[in-house]
């Protein structure tokens, strides 16, 4: 990958709502090398979508905890589709070592951390998990 395209990519994980003149001032380069640069990323799948970042304030009146989660094998991928379908289930990620994925979720308080905590252990598929509260974000990308 070019260095103008980490650049680019750079300026648009900051802020992916700055205008293509707004990147282009800021990289030196003209708006249509931004917006072809940004159509070639498109088209190779580098750039998959845009979506939405919670402002500090809102984060901060969240509570998030990550959980491992060990999963019999056979029931995977129900496993996966329910997981999905929770709505304070943020990502899920397979891991290696002793549990087999770690989700990271985020509510509105303890109580119901503890209930999606609940949820995710009656799930079919679901053989164990452990869970961990998230005390602070020193950084996120």
């Amino acid at each position: 990958m070019k260095y103008l395209d980490q650049q680019l990519l750079a300026s648009l994980r900051d802020n992916a709502r700055n205008s293509t003149s707004e990147i282009a001032r800021k990289l030196g380069v003209s708006r249509s090398t931004v917006n072809s640069r940004i159509k070639r990323l498109e088209d190779l799948g580098v750039i998959q979508g845009y979506t939405v970042m919670f402002g500090a304030e809102h984060l901060q009146q969240q509570v998030s905890a990550h959980v491992l989660i060990i999963v019999n094998q056979k029931l995977t991928g129900r496993t996966y589709l329910a997981l999905r379908d929770i709505p304070q289930v943020n990502s899920l990620y397979a891991v290696s070592g002793d549990f087999d994925l770690m989700a990271e979720i985020s509510a509105e308080s303890t109580a119901e951390i503890s209930r999606v905590l609940d949820q995710i252990g009656n799930l079919e598929g679901v053989e164990r998990t452990n869970s961990s509260l998230i005390l602070e974000t020193k950084f996120r990308r």
